[in-house]
């Protein structure tokens, strides 16, 4: 049983329990009601305490009975609110770890609640681009206040128990056993009547139309594409100025319309796919993990240095190896400059930053990193540098330690056999700046053993990455789909485009920056080195020159103060170059092409219909184990709009059977190598099926 019921004397206590966090699943909602039932049934029975079994009261929502039949089963949680509410004797919320979503509303249902220190209260709904659909927008703002509920309902951030311990919403704080307690405030309040309900209390708060009013245009400037958080505004609204029942249908209608939208539909892809990513079919889900209590990392780089703050964050001591001391002291140098920017930002103590400085150690010596249980290459993108590193590693490093790569592009079943341990070899590619992006590529070699990708897996979990599994092949999901992206970029300069309008285009459709900016950014030379490899590895796959002569220019990006745009000192606005603008122009006409202009639907889809096209190829051939992985990684690592689900979930969007034909008019123009559909999408699209 989900729900259970004892008696307790004169109390009834109802128990969740459906782990791990208490979902408000179909067997758990009856066992509510079930349990309110008996207790009004017995006359022996004065009172009635609902509390979680485990961690928390309850998170909310059961994710797993999302679309399918049991979530629209009743008894609906509107229905159990509707009967706690209505209970002749007084229900009693004992609240502990988390109460959100559902979890508070059913708690806000409760004729009282009390709670102790440390829980984490929320209506995280929006995050899921709806707003909570069981009275959380009507009660919420008569128990709480109208000002602190909005804020706490438009964000969905978790708010502590300990800092609403003043407010109406407990009526006591417990210290001790939480249900003892619970049950000794439920007998000193078994007798009062009438039973105070949420429903009844009245919204005071001057001049609300005009809060209302700055709340809205507030909103309207910061929520961008998202609907869901000025639709919170407005079922809000009609909390202050309905009747109960009434603002309760203006929150349902609003959450039914939300749950239509397309950008609802993609945050709730993203949740779910961020969740599916961890599960990986073949490796159990109890397989025994290696222990990773300390970590070494090779280079002392922007990488290799964004790489061990991740495990000083998450309290994992760390040593970093250099082959120089000056190298060494500046890679430890700009990791204390890092997290002195997050101190002057208010996002560390001095106390947190001395403690994860004191975590970080450096070393020339392979000698001294040897008992680390897993080390992390971040050195130079170069087989033969690679190979001098794992031949030294798979030497000094204790037996079962994890020998892991951030090789970004490198086969990584040529790395693991430059060791006798190929089975301990996993590719870890970290996204720079390696300290703040999310996305963790982890690569699983033909060897990589079970136990080392599960670790490994878990570990993203613990320094709080979204691990997401790929095969190998060259650039493995991220860097294989952008090189496509890329190229499209390259070609479309070529034909009449100059860097801005693209990147404009791109980042009008929500990217967070556009490819020439953010070839600026990483360094254009990274780029030119991995071409230059290309050019003798795929002789048949065709470039365009541009970035080439950029490079031979000397046009590195930022670090250069001139990309594909110009830099000035301690500014990273980019300024559209004169030079580069005027190169292009004359690149176009010695390949004797008329330029003309493109738009920016054009731009868009060549753009996006390429990631999705490399994605259907990646998907067919097992790199990736499921569409929505490849969304991850490019929602979490890429920066794709999130409000658009990714490229392959755009795609489903968009209808595949569009895209195809999209993809055919472009393989009319000049490259019509680079628009070869790929058979999953010709077939899905005939099929009409989507990816995802």
């Amino acid at each position: 049983m989900t729900a259970t019921y004892r008696e307790q004397g004169d109390i009834a206590v109802v128990t969740l329990n459906n782990p791990p966090v208490n979902g408000l699943g179909y067997e758990t909602r009856k066992g509510i009601v079930d349990g309110i039932q008996r207790a009004i049934d017995n006359d022996a029975i004065r009172a009635i305490v609902i509390i979680g079994e485990g961690k928390g009261f309850s998170g909310g929502a059961d994710i797993r009975e999302f679309n399918t039949p049991k979530a629209l089963q009743e008894p609906w949680l509107q229905t159990v609110i509707r009967i706690v509410e209505d209970s002749s004797k007084p229900v009693i919320a004992a609240i502990h770890g988390v109460a959100m979503g559902g979890g508070l509303e059913l708690a806000l249902g409760c004729h009282y609640r009390v709670a102790v220190a440390g829980a984490q209260i929320a209506l995280p709904e929006v995050k899921l681009g709806i707003l909570p659909g069981a009275g959380g927008t009507q009660r919420l703002p008569r128990i709480l206040g109208l000002e602190p509920a909005l804020n706490m309902i438009i964000s969905g951030n978790p708010v502590m128990s300990d800092k609403l311990a003043g407010t109406k919403l407990f009526d006591q704080m417990i210290t001790g056993d939480l249900l003892e307690g619970a049950m000794t405030f439920a007998r000193s309040v078994a007798d009062a009547r009438p039973l105070p309900k949420v429903r009844d209390i009245k919204i005071q708060y001057p001049n609300a139309d005009g809060y209302l009013q700055f709340a809205r245009n507030t909103v309207r400037a910061v929520a961008g594409p998202f609907p869901a958080p000025f639709k919170c505004v407005e079922a809000v609204a009609a909390a202050v100025s309905k009747k109960f029942d009434d603002g309760l249908k203006v929150e349902r209608d609003l959450f039914l319309e939300l749950v239509q939208t397309t950008e609802s539909k993609a945050l709730r892809h993203a949740f779910f796919g961020e969740r599916a990513a961890s599960k990986i079919p073949d490796v159990p889900a109890d397989t025994l993990l290696r222990a990773i209590r300390s970590a070494a990392v090779i280079g002392a780089g922007t990488m290799g240095g964004g790489i061990a703050m991740n495990f000083a964050n998450a309290g994992i001591p760390v040593k970093v190896l250099e082959a120089k001391q000056e190298a060494l002291d500046k890679g430890l140098a700009t990791i204390r400059k890092n997290y002195e920017n997050s101190m002057r930002k208010g996002k560390l103590t001095q106390e947190q930053l001395d403690k994860r400085m004191g975590l970080i150690s450096g070393t020339l010596s392979y000698d001294d990193i040897g008992q680390a249980d897993i080390v992390i290459e971040a050195v130079f993108e170069d087989m033969g540098v690679k190979e001098a590193v794992f031949n030294k590693l798979d030497h000094v490093m204790k037996p079962g330690a994890i020998l892991a790569s951030n090789t970004s592009t490198l086969d990584i079943d040529k790395i693991a056999a430059f060791t006798k341990r190929p089975q301990d070899v996993i590719g870890t590619h970290f996204f720079s700046p390696a300290n703040v992006m999310k996305l963790l590529e982890i690569v699983r070699g033909a060897k990589t053993a079970k136990d080392v990708l599960a670790t490994t897996m878990a570990l993203a979990k613990t320094i709080r990455k979204t691990g997401v599994v790929s095969g190998v092949c060259d650039g493995f999901i991220g860097n294989r789909m952008v090189e496509q992206y890329i190229r499209q970029a390259g070609f479309l300069l070529e034909e009449g485009c100059l860097p801005e309008q693209v990147d404009k285009a791109i980042e009008k459709f929500g990217f967070a920056m556009g490819p020439f900016r953010m070839s600026d950014l990483a360094g254009n030379d990274i780029g030119w080195y991995i071409r230059k490899r290309r050019y003798v590895e795929k002789p048949d796959v065709t470039y365009s020159k541009i970035a080439d002569l950029l490079c031979e220019k000397g046009r590195f990006g930022q670090k250069t103060s001139a990309g594909w745009y110009d830099y000035k000192s301690g500014d990273r606005k980019a300024y559209p170059s004169d030079e580069v603008n005027q190169m292009i122009i004359a690149h176009s006409k010695d390949l004797g092409i008329e330029r003309r202009k493109i738009s920016d639907q054009e731009i868009v889809e060549r753009l996006v219909y390429a990631l999705v096209n490399e994605g259907a190829l990646i998907l067919d051939e097992g790199i990736a184990l499921r569409a929505s992985d490849i969304d991850m990684v490019y929602l979490t690592g890429y920066g794709f709009p999130l409000f658009r689900g990714g490229p392959m979930f755009y795609a489903d969007t968009v209808g595949l059977p569009n895209v195809l034909m999209s993809i055919h008019r472009y393989a009319k123009g000049r490259h019509p190598e680079a628009w070869i559909p790929a058979p999953l999408l010709s077939k899905l699209a005939s099929a009409g099926k989507t990816f995802n």
